[in-house]
C-alpha cells in the first residue's frame, strides 16, 4: 500500500477590535522538508477573532484539497492542523461543544473539506506560529489599503523557522510537491483569480459582507421603590411597586442624561409599574414612545416576594442553598428558576435584535435581566449572576452585531445620577 502523503497546516485569523476589520492566513507545509506548498490569506471585511481564524482553518484545508487535483485517496492524505487557537482546535477536535450558532456552519464547512479521518488538530503557542499571524496581517494591512493580499508581495515566509516543522510529521515517500503549481491549485479552490500585472485588486469591503451598525442596547434599570432600599426580593410575582420619590427622582436624571447625548432612537420597557414609569420619564424628554416586551419582565421569585435575604434564609434555608448552587433550582413556591429566565431573555434579545438592527434602543428592565444579557454577551457561567452590582437606574450596554457576537461596552454606570 503506497503511503499516504502528509501535510501541515499552519493557520490564523485575527480582527482588529473583535469585531473589526479582519483577515486571515493559512500556509500548507511539506513535514518532510519544510517547503511552503501553498500559501492563502485574505482580508474579510468587519468580522471577529474566532470568525477569522476558521476562515483560516478552512483555506489551509482548502490548498491541501486544490494540491490533490484527483481527490484524497483511500489512504490519504494526512494532515496536521497546527494553531494558536485553542478555541478552534478543541471544537474541531470533538473535546468542547460549539455553542455560538454562527460558529456552527463554519466547523461544518471546514469538516467537509476532507474526511475526518485525514485530519488532526494540534495547539501551538502564537510565536510557533508566524508565518500564518504574519500572512493574516498582510491580509488586514492590504485591506486597510483598501486592496486585498498578493502572494507576489508577501514576506510571510522569511526568517520563518521549519526544523521544527519538519520533525513534526514523519517523512513521507515521493518528491515535495511543486510550490508554484500548489499555489495556484490553492487560489482556484479559494476561488480567487491569480494575480497579473493587469489584475484590479478587489477594493474596499467587498471581499465579506459588511457586519454594519450593530443593535446596540442601553441597558438601564429601573429607580427605586420602596422595596430597593430595603434590598427585599421584587420580582414579577409580588405587589408590582411603583417608584419610589428617590426613584422618579433617579429616573429624570436618567431622561436628562439621554436627552443631552440624544442617541437613543427606540424604547423598549418591562411590563412591571417600575419600569413603565421610568421608560416613560425618559419617552416624554425624548419624544418617542414605549413599546412593552413581556420578555423583559423580572424573575417571579415565588414565596420569597416581598421577603429580605435573611428571611429567605430562615424560612427557606434549604430552597436557597439550593438556588444558591444551581441556575436550576427555582424559588420555593413555582418561581422562575436563573435557567428559565436566561431562555427568555435570550429569545426577546433575539426578537429585538433583529428588529432594531444598526439601531440603538433603550431596553428598561430589571437586575436579573440586565445581568443575564451581560453574562450571555460574555459567555460567563450562570453563577457570575452574584458577581454583578447593578445599581437602582444605572446603565449598562451591550453592542450585537450581524455576525451573532456581542460587545459589552458598559456596566453599572451611575455618573448621570450624581
Amino acid at each position: 500500500m503506497t503511503r499516504p502523503r502528509q501535510f501541515v497546516v499552519e493557520a490564523d485569523g485575527g480582527s482588529r477590535g473583535n469585531p473589526g476589520p479582519a483577515g486571515y492566513g493559512a500556509v500548507v507545509i511539506d513535514p518532510a522538508t519544510g517547503e511552503t506548498l501553498a500559501e492563502a490569506a485574505e482580508y474579510i471585511g468587519v468580522a471577529t477573532n474566532n470568525v477569522a481564524e476558521y476562515k483560516g482553518l478552512i483555506a489551509g484545508l482548502r490548498a491541501v484539497r486544490a494540491l490533490l487535483p484527483d481527490g484524497p485517496a483511500d489512504d490519504g492524505p494526512q494532515v496536521r492542523v497546527r494553531m494558536d487557537s485553542k478555541l478552534v482546535v478543541e471544537q474541531m477536535s470533538g473535546r468542547w461543544k460549539i455553542k455560538h450558532p454562527d460558529m456552527k456552519p463554519l466547523a461544518a464547512e471546514a469538516a467537509r473539506v476532507l474526511p475526518a479521518s485525514a485530519v488532526t488538530y494540534e495547539w501551538i503557542p502564537r510565536e510557533k506560529n508566524k508565518h500564518a499571524d504574519r500572512l493574516a496581517n498582510e491580509a488586514m494591512d492590504a485591506g486597510k489599503r483598501g486592496r486585498q493580499w498578493e502572494p507576489s508581495s508577501s514576506t510571510a515566509d522569511l526568517d520563518t523557522p521549519r526544523s521544527s516543522v519538519a520533525a513534526a510529521l514523519p517523512p513521507v515517500s515521493g518528491p515535495p510537491g511543486d510550490a508554484a503549481a500548489g499555489a495556484a491549485r490553492a487560489r482556484a479552490a479559494l476561488n480567487r483569480p491569480a494575480p497579473s500585472a493587469a489584475a484590479t485588486p478587489q477594493v474596499g469591503w467587498g471581499a465579506a459582507p459588511d457586519l454594519g451598525t450593530p443593535a446596540t442596547f442601553v441597558l438601564l434599570r429601573h429607580g427605586e421603590t420602596a422595596l430597593t432600599p430595603e434590598k427585599r426580593f421584587s420580582g414579577s410575582g409580588g405587589s408590582d411597586p411603583e417608584l419610589s420619590a428617590v426613584g422618579r427622582g433617579q429616573a429624570e436624571r436618567a431622561a436628562d442624561a439621554f436627552a443631552a447625548r440624544g442617541t437613543v432612537q427606540e424604547i423598549v420597557s418591562s411590563p412591571l409599574r417600575r419600569c413603565r414609569e421610568t421608560a416613560g420619564a425618559v419617552a416624554a424628554r425624548l419624544g418617542l414612545e414605549v413599546r412593552i416586551e413581556e420578555g423583559l419582565r423580572e424573575t417571579d421569585f415565588g414565596a420569597w416576594e416581598g421577603l429580605t435575604f435573611g428571611d429567605v434564609r430562615e424560612r427557606y434555608g434549604a430552597d436557597l442553598d439550593a438556588w444558591l448552587a444551581s441556575a436550576k433550582a427555582a424559588p420555593t413556591g413555582g418561581g422562575e428558576s436563573f435557567a428559565e429566565v436566561a431562555r427568555r431573555v435570550a429569545a426577546t434579545r433575539d426578537r429585538l435584535v433583529t428588529r432594531y438592527a444598526g439601531r440603538t434602543v433603550l431596553v428598561v428592565t430589571h437586575v436579573t435581566p440586565i445581568k443575564t444579557l451581560v453574562r450571555l454577551a460574555l459567555g460567563a457561567p450562570p453563577e457570575s449572576l452574584f458577581r454583578m452590582e447593578l445599581s437602582a437606574a444605572s446603565v449598562s450596554a451591550v453592542a450585537y452585531y450581524a455576525d451573532g457576537n456581542a460587545s459589552v461596552r458598559l456596566l453599572n454606570d451611575t455618573s448621570h445620577l450624581r
